[in-house]
């Protein structure tokens, strides 16, 4: 059962009750509290341009543990030659544009909306968001952004206009020692090449309100 969300009450049915492909409810708005509500029960926006708001909370998640992301030969070189600079919360509107614009594959436009782009900024103003920036020299050329619940970084998004630049921002979060986990959301083949693995929906709750 798919639930319509009343635009005045900031509130969630519970994320057991989602669908099987992960569907919980529709409408609503992003405003920041709706949205850390959401993350802090393990839910998440995603929806197209033109469509009602979709809240997702998946049976299965797809999460990387920082001290099990796996790194190849050729990524080790690129990080122990220093080969980008990277920086934290320098960058964000520009970070986010960036993986709004980013082409992937068997998807038409973009689920990062003018909208989503705005309520994801303000998160950042409040604290709650954050990005990490991987630079060629003074072009940013990668990057990732998400939401931190306690000792889980809830990554969004991810764009790279270098070879390897996703991949180095990614490794470098996990070097921060800062997360226990990181939560991927959905699985593909970029996050299981660097040790991505699926848990049940029950022990990511337990990772995202554990301090």
């Amino acid at each position: 059962m798919v639930f319509k969300l009343d635009d005045t009450e900031i509130v969630f049915p519970d994320p057991a009750l989602a669908d099987p492909d992960g569907l919980l409810a529709i409408g609503g708005d992003l405003r920041p509290e709706r949205l850390m509500l959401a993350y802090n029960n393990g839910i998440f926006p995603w929806f197209s341009e033109g469509d009602p708001i979709c809240w997702y909370a998946p049976r299965e998640r797809c999460v990387i543990f920082p001290d099990r992301v796996v790194v190849s030969k050729s990524m080790s070189r690129l990080l122990k030659n220093n080969t980008f600079r990277v920086t934290y919360d320098q960058a964000f509107a520009a970070v986010i544009s960036n993986c709004a614009q980013i082409g992937r594959k068997d998807q038409d436009g973009t689920w990062i909306t003018g909208e989503m782009q705005k309520a994801y900024i303000e998160l950042h103003r409040r604290g709650y968001a954050h990005s990490v920036e991987v630079w060629q020299e003074e072009t940013l050329v990668g990057g990732l952004y998400g939401v931190h619940i306690n000792q889980v970084f809830c990554g969004e998004s991810m764009f790279s206009k270098a070879s390897n630049a996703s991949k180095y921002a990614l490794i470098s979060l996990c070097r921060q020692e800062r997360f226990k986990m990181i939560d991927c959301q959905l699985p593909n083949d970029h996050l299981m090449s660097l040790g991505a693995e699926m848990i049940g929906s029950a022990s990511y709750l337990n990772w995202l309100k554990s301090n």
